[in-house]
């Protein structure tokens, strides 16, 4: 071992990705390492000189500082910022309290809190990764076992493995005895996997079949091993995904842009009509008046902008979220609600999600009965589907592969109850795979305790990766033969050890026609992608001894094939049928085999069964470009790495689709962090995936996501509902407000208090009510609209200026009437409240002709969102005490009005309520013609 390793061999090493394709004996030599005694303490400290800790490092976030710094940046806030000062100066100026100004300071402060507490939660998706480092390790250095924090370990070190251990760093094997690693956290299979040390593997090896390699971040379910290390800190698997977390870019939801887009907007028309009045005003009555026209000025700017817009959107996404909690959703960032609604694509993983996570017998191959197995889950309830299938249990070659499904098998079927619902709950203990075998022995009334109990398990041979079978001894019922051993495992290895085949409960010299028929059969199930086991048995006279495996499993007669499949949950293929329904487009990407994948899909209906499949090793090779052109075609994607999820989800958006991400691994992360709505698992998800998640499903089911697509359309189409209320009530103020000048009316007729009275209160609560609104019949039959869409779009914006002007307009005709009418008045507020008055009551009948679009009030279920009632009675009770109670009518500077010009004021309101629904009816008559 040379002790003067360069830096150039360093960055060789650190660079290298291709070690599963050489022997531990090249690893070590590379490494420049010693197998048995490990590194030096000063090779270990050069090399830590050059590769630091083994640590994942974070890059520099924005600090809470420039987050609440950056609330206030907003364009909305700095005009509504520079009103208030201009106001208070002329309050001051004329001695008077500066209420107003205080008035808007506060509805900007309140504002900026709001954005902060929504965007201040720092990510935590890194930290969440750092939790899976381990904290120990054993290592061999200077030919001493020793234990150190994982930190420490450098390119080279000799780590020892066991069952229970947590892997520290990303290495290559050079021994390993029966060892089999959970890697879930990086494929996402949940299934552990068999490692071999002696393997060498081509380059294009995906990363789940790198069975020489381990990597940081895995857990050793079972076995011993040792390794040496070749990657540390972020040069590990992990460590390349925290890099791609760091990297994704978030991008603004539709709802931010939206909400972006209206506020320069509505600026831009504020400031131009500021400018407008005051150069009319100027040019018609001189420089006298400017103070005047700067007041008449500052109460359009104030009435333009809707001050509670934020705060009924932020109110709006949390009513959401807990809708969406109901349906088991729960949302992690409240954008997400509304953008949901927009989602074109969902990704989703298979394993869990599309699938139950539980391993189901569906087919059974025996010499003479091939017949389907019914059934769901654990639940050991389902029928034998084949010729005189209600027989099929008790023919005794059937009768003895059951046995066999029960004896050799590690894993414990078990029922509980709900005491509530006397409903039995089944469960497995143990391997998936082997409590599938105990669930089908369990259909046939079967079961492992009764069996058990009189012809316990004498002896075994257990599993091993290389003979890839696994045998036991149980006392025999048969004088003939007082023991026998059962076998399973490859279907092709077993029938190799097999030289009889049971036929009707007797046993006949196999033949070539038999193993030509097994084999076949093998083939098609694998096909159709099956999980295929084959059993035998082999009748004893006397116990095995031990490590005789080789010269016992020799003879044996050869029982039957099963072939087993995650099933698909019940409840996905109707939801991905209302997914087609509804223009979204289903995507599988798994990291299991393309069969299986392909299998699982067709089911479900997301791609047919001749469609293309796509691995990860295709995807390695296509340019970002043909990427982009095969997602258009392909639905279903397998064997698919980290970084190829998160290559789909880039080139699906470049190809315009709003993407929703399902993950529950590690490597899920940088891809639920790319998409639109990423999507992470709450039983099965790893703290990392939910973290870089905008919503966690707590059922993991698929049809969750398309509930909480409906929801989000549900929240869109209100969103737009109120702010179509809104900003139409407020274009009718700034009109009204502008007019009053240029009608010669000697003052303005709503002073900025009251405009934030209006903005906050009328239009605040009755907006609220509407975020309740019930979703419209066809929320689920149409696509989903199209997430780059205008918040003016389909009509809206035309809508708003339109109702806008009819407002001003009725108001107007009030307003010119009453100031006429009061002009002998020695109360000089009496007409500007029955404009305040008219303005606030003509806003309940708009609330409740919004509503709908294309219905009309009446042919509405008038209870169907009895919040809105109240929030119009609300409203309506608390203007009548502006008017009425005297500490509020001298705060807003209102006055009393009469019973005569309250019912004026209701009359002109009530004009816009006639307005909107006739707008309705002729809408109907020219859409017929």
């Amino acid at each position: 071992m040379n002790p003067e390793i360069t830096f150039d061999t360093f960055g060789t090493l650190s660079s290298m990705n291709d070690w599963h394709t050489i022997s531990p004996e090249k690893a070590i030599e590379l490494l420049n390492s010693d197998a048995s005694s490990g590194l030096s303490d000063d090779e270990v400290a050069q090399r830590r000189k050059y590769f630091g800790k083994n640590e994942l490092k974070q890059t520099a976030g924005r600090s809470k500082l420039s987050i609440l710094w950056d609330q206030f940046t907003n364009i909305m806030l700095i005009m509504l910022m520079a009103i208030a000062i201009i106001s208070a100066i002329l309050d001051l100026r004329h001695s008077n309290f500066p209420k107003d100004s205080i008035a808007i300071f506060t509805i900007v402060i309140l504002n900026g809190i709001l954005g902060y507490v929504q965007e201040s939660k720092a990510e935590q998706a890194l930290a969440a990764l750092k939790r899976l480092s381990s904290s120990y390790v054993k290592v061999v250095r200077e030919g001493v076992t020793q234990q150190l924090d994982a930190e420490e370990l450098v390119p080279g070190d000799i780590i020892l493995l066991e069952a229970g251990v947590q892997i520290a760093a990303d290495g290559h094997l050079l021994e390993a005895q029966n060892l089999q690693v959970s890697e879930s956290t990086l494929t996402g299979e949940a299934t552990a996997v068999t490692k071999d040390a002696d393997l060498i593997l081509g380059e294009d090896a995906p990363l789940g079949d790198r069975l020489n390699l381990i990597f940081k971040g895995t857990q050793v379910a079972k076995g011993r091993a040792k390794a040496v290390v070749t990657k540390t800190g972020m040069e590990t698997e992990i460590g390349l995904i925290a890099t791609m977390l760091q990297t994704v870019e978030t991008e603004p939801t539709p709802l931010q842009q939206r909400m972006t887009q209206l506020g320069k907007v509505l600026v831009g028309g504020s400031l131009s009509l500021v400018v407008l009045v005051t150069v009319a005003g100027l040019i018609k009555s001189g420089w006298q008046i400017f103070e005047e026209i700067l007041e008449t000025s500052l109460s359009m700017a104030v009435a333009v902008v809707p001050e509670g817009l934020p705060a009924v959107v932020t109110v709006t996404l949390a009513i959401g979220t807990q809708k969406m909690i109901r349906r088991q959703a729960l949302i992690r960032k409240l954008p997400a609600v509304e953008t949901l609604g927009s989602v074109t694509t969902i990704c989703s993983d298979k394993t869990g999600t599309l699938t139950q996570n539980k391993m189901i017998v569906q087919q059974v191959c025996t010499n003479s009965f091939n017949f389907e197995v019914t059934g769901t889950g654990y639940q050991p309830t389902g029928e034998f589907q084949g010729e005189n299938h209600n027989l099929l249990e008790k023919e005794p070659e059937i009768s003895k592969l059951l046995e066999a499904c029960i004896f050799c098998n590690d894993a414990l079927l078990q029922c509980s109850r709900k005491t509530s619902q006397k409903t039995a709950i089944w469960s497995i203990l143990g391997d998936p795979t082997e409590g599938a075998l105990l669930v089908l022995a369990g259909k046939a009334g079967l079961f492992k305790e009764d069996l058990e109990r009189n012809r316990p398990r004498l002896g075994e041979f257990p599993f091993d990766s290389e003979r890839k079978r696994m045998s036991v001894i149980i006392s025999n019922s048969d004088s003939d033969s007082p023991y026998v051993m059962f076998v399973k495992g490859s279907p092709e290895l077993i029938l190799e050890r097999s030289l009889y085949i049971q036929i009707s409960g007797k046993f006949q010299p196999i033949t070539k026609q038999h193993r030509q028929q097994i084999l076949n059969q093998n083939t098609h199930l694998a096909s159709i992608g099956l999980r295929v086991l084959g059993l035998a048995y082999k009748p004893l006279a006397e116990i095995p001894s031990a490590n005789t495996e080789e010269e016992n499993e020799q003879e044996l007669v050869w029982l039957g094939l099963l072939g087993m499949l995650d099933a698909p949950r019940e409840e996905v293929k109707q939801a991905v049928v209302n997914c087609l329904h509804s223009g979204i487009r289903p995507v599988m990407i798994t990291g299991d085999h393309p069969l299986t994948a392909m299998a699982i899909a067709s089911k479900l209906n997301i791609a047919n069964a001749n469609e293309q499949v796509i691995s990860g090793q295709e995807i390695a090779k296509m340019s970002a470009t043909e990427l982009e052109q095969a997602v258009k075609q392909v639905s279903v994607y397998a064997r698919v790495a980290p970084e190829h999820k998160l290559r789909i989800v880039k080139a699906l958006q470049k190809q315009g689709e709003f993407v929703a991400m399902t993950g529950d691994g590690v490597n899920d992360a940088p891809a639920l962090k790319q998409a639109d709505i990423g999507i992470a698992m709450g039983i099965t998800g790893t703290d990392v995936s939910k973290e870089a998640s905008d919503m966690v499903l707590l059922d993991d089911n698929f049809a969750t996501i398309v509930a909480a697509i409906e929801e989000g359309r549900v929240v869109y189409d209100n969103i737009r509902r109120f702010i179509k209320y809104i900003l139409g009530s407020n274009i009718g103020e700034v009109l009204t407000i502008a007019a009053a000048p240029l009608l010669g009316l000697s003052s303005v007729p709503l002073s900025p208090l009251q405009i934030l009275w209006m903005n906050l209160v009328t239009d605040g609560l009755p907006a609220l009510a509407l975020a309740l609104e019930p979703a419209e019949p066809n929320v689920m039959s149409r696509p989903p609209y199209d997430p780059k869409e205008s918040i003016f779009a389909r009509g809206m914006g035309l809508y708003m200026v339109r109702i806008g002007i009819i407002f001003a307009l009725l108001t107007i005709v009030l307003m010119v009437w009453s100031y006429n009418h009061d002009l002998d008045s020695a109360n000089p507020n009496h007409w500007k409240t029955m404009v305040f008055t008219t303005l606030c009551l003509a806003q309940m009948g708009h609330a409740l002709a919004v509503r709908s679009d294309t219905r009309l009030t009446i042919e509405m279920n008038f209870f169907s969102n009895p919040y809105l009632l109240s929030a119009i009675a609300l409203t309506t009770v608390l203007q009548v005490l502006l008017i009425y109670v005297t500490p509020l009518r001298n705060f807003f500077e209102t006055s009393i009005l009469s019973f005569t010009d309250l019912l004026i004021c209701l009359g002109f309101s009530l004009l816009v309520f006639v307005w909107v629904e006739m707008e309705k009816l002729c809408q109907r008559y020219f859409f017929k013609k």
